[in-house]
């Protein structure tokens, strides 16, 4: 195969008329050609507003692990304070391969086939500005989808075809996801454990991307940031499967994993020239990144299997505390595989229209969701008209006051 590194795109991308179709096409402008207000913002802002507990943005409200917060302060302390090397420094880059052995079983080379990016969200955007090449070139996500791959897809120039995940499994229709792969399809783009749903993607469902890219000769990018946040078995990611590491990157990062997602420490790996030409565009996006949290992110990877697994545990207990909350208030819960995120249907509870439902759940009851119409495309808005998405990753008081202040539906 061969991979057209993409950068006339990339560099006409920052032409500010070509911005302006770019942001347009992703929907990012208002129509007074302004940028357009997120749902995520509106709704922080509500909650800073009305003092409303906030289960809409994915952060968490405690920190991580002690020594990997020490190691950093360390690297601070003792220089890391510049530039680190364009690939990542050099411990991280072992750390990434050690762990994708140790978890996986995959054969990585620190030296060619991994790169450290400004997270996870860095990593896909440079990757799809690398792979994109033609205007016809087609990109498969699930959808709903995380917002901001359809804004990446529009940077790159690519068109976007979804496959769509309904309840109560969020698993796709494989005779849908064939149909929407074809020879323009140069990327399928799998998010597994998935935002917004908290799916877990079944084997069948892998095994048949993998055989769909080889059919159609395309290229295999997975977001895997949940990694180690799958609740009833370990995550299987897509390069392991037979016949898929030649032609899949693998993205994850350090922010989910430790609760430390202001760091922005992310990676991609894969064949080393799907690596080069991601790297091509990676340098002339944040260059390098985040040098003392290097360091501690290559501590956290090390840590023992029990750090991993009581982090999935104690955020599934987490998940059951907000899913009992919402049942009792009179929500339909579709009990997430993994992630941050459980989703629930507010239909019953006059919530039709979850944008509306979600605009006045702060002042109604003093809590932020956001409705999962926030992930989808305008023409299958109607689809998931009902649906709300809540955070679990919060401290566990937290989502029994939260519990208890949507008790208040049932009253």
């Amino acid at each position: 195969m061969s991979f057209p590194y993409g950068l006339s795109l990339f560099f006409m991308s920052v032409i500010p008329g070509a911005w302006r179709r770019t942001a347009a096409g992703a929907g990012l402008l208002a129509a007074d050609g302004t940028v357009a207000p997120t749902i995520f913002a509106e709704m922080s802002a509500a909650a800073a507003r009305t003092g409303a507990i906030n289960l809409g943005q994915g952060f968490p409200d405690e920190d991580g692990p002690s020594e990997v917060l020490e190691a950093a302060r360390d690297a601070i302390a003792n220089g890391a304070n510049q530039y680190p090397p364009g690939r990542g420094v050099p411990d991280l880059l072992a750390a990434i391969s050690e762990h994708q052995r140790r978890f996986y079983g995959l054969d990585v080379d620190a030296g060619s086939e991994v790169i450290v990016t400004a997270g996870a969200t860095e990593a896909l955007t440079a990757t799809l500005l690398a792979l994109i090449d033609r205007p016809d070139d087609e990109v498969v996500v699930f959808e709903p989808y995380y917002d901001s791959y359809a804004a990446a897809v529009a940077l790159a120039g690519a068109r976007l075809r979804t496959v769509p995940l309904r309840a109560p499994d969020f698993q796709p229709d494989l005779d849908q996801l064939a149909a929407s792969v074809t020879d323009r399809t140069r990327i399928i783009l799998v998010n597994d454990p998935h935002n917004p749903t908290g799916a877990v993607f079944g084997r069948e469902v892998l095994e048949e991307v993998v055989r769909l890219a080889a059919r159609h000769d395309a290229v295999i990018v997975t977001d895997e940031v949940y990694e180690h946040l799958a609740f009833h078995a370990p995550h299987t990611p897509i390069a392991a499967l037979p016949g898929a590491a030649e032609r899949t990157l693998t993205i994850s990062s350090a922010g989910k994993t430790f609760s430390a997602t202001g760091w922005k420490i992310g990676w991609v790996h894969g064949p080393a020239d799907l690596i080069t030409a991601v790297l091509t565009v990676k340098q002339y996006l944040t260059y390098v990144n985040g040098s003392p949290f290097q360091p501690a992110v290559a501590l956290g990877l090390r840590l023992p299997d029990s750090y991993f697994t009581d982090a999935a545990a104690t955020l599934a207990r987490k998940h059951e505390i907000l899913g009992e909350g919402l049942r009792t208030a009179g929500f339909t819960v579709y009990a997430p595989q993994g992630g941050y995120f459980t989703v629930a249907d507010a239909t019953a509870l006059g919530g039709e229209d979850a944008a509306a439902f979600c605009r006045t759940l702060p002042e109604r009851v003093g809590v932020v969701a956001i409705p999962l119409t926030a992930f989808v495309s305008e023409g299958r808005r109607h689809e998931y008209s009902g649906l709300v998405r809540f955070a679990a990753c919060k401290r566990v008081g937290v989502l029994e006051e939260a519990a208890s202040r949507l008790a208040q539906f049932s009253v």
